[in-house]
């Protein structure tokens, strides 16, 4: 139903403030306030100097905040992350709202940004709603067949039930699942990332909270992209 969904595409100013001569100028500024991590300043205060230095608009300093981290965290980061491949034999944990909107953005043609840790992240948030988009069930398929294919031993979902329609993506997920023969369990819970960092599990994630926590992870929506074949909006800041 066309009045119950989002989109998860391009937002109408990106391709003004993404465009690629403002591409140095926000990997500068990503530089910088990465410096400033490492030496112990505040986010707000950081971005906030970072931000009003380069004139950045609000969505650019969102980019730049998302793609920004010391780099002790880049370099451990970068260190514990693990290929698709590299997840046979393993337990992963999934945060499925992290996974699945930015590949719905990467299937709509959405700004995905490569930060300084190499992860894949976009600009989308989840406050306290989320709704189903054209590409939602097709994220679904292309994470569930990239985990398929790496044969982890076990593989747990984890939903914000605070959210609202998580029980429905709950529901749609297992249902897949079951039809693909895919043994997932799916769960809701009130702080997915810090069930997932107390599973000690791989984290299919790219939340810089978790990890800076979990022993290894997964950048799925990667794998969806290599998957879809199709060529996405990165803006990498790295």
């Amino acid at each position: 139903m066309p009045d119950q969904r989002q989109h998860r595409g391009r937002h109408p100013a990106d391709s003004r403030l993404f465009a690629s001569a403002e591409v140095p100028v926000l990997r500068q500024a990503t530089e910088e306030l990465s410096w400033l991590f490492g030496r112990g300043y505040s986010q707000t205060a950081a971005l906030k100097l970072v931000g009003d230095h380069f004139g950045l608009r609000e969505r650019q300093r969102l980019a730049v905040l998302r793609s920004s981290c010391s780099e002790s965290a880049a370099s451990e980061r970068r260190r514990r992350r693990l290929t698709a491949i590299e997840l046979q034999g393993q337990r992963l944990a999934v945060d499925g709202f992290n996974c699945l909107i930015t590949s719905e953005a990467a299937l709509s043609g959405g700004l995905l940004l490569r930060g300084r840790d190499q992860a894949l992240r976009d600009l989308s948030s989840v406050h306290g709603s989320y709704r189903q988009v054209q590409e939602t069930e097709r994220a679904l398929r292309l994470l569930g067949d990239a985990i398929a294919r790496a044969a982890p031993t076990e593989v747990r979902w984890f939903l914000d039930r605070p959210v609202s329609n998580s029980g429905r993506l709950r529901g749609l997920t297992e249902a897949m699942a079951v039809s693909a023969g895919w043994p997932w369990q799916v769960e809701l819970v009130d702080n997915p990332d810090r069930a997932i960092a107390a599973t000690g599990w791989v984290a299919g994630s790219t939340d810089a909270w978790l990890l800076d926590r979990c022993p290894h992870w997964v950048c799925l929506p990667d794998a969806v992209v290599a998957q879809a074949g199709v060529s996405p909006w990165i803006v990498d800041l790295s």
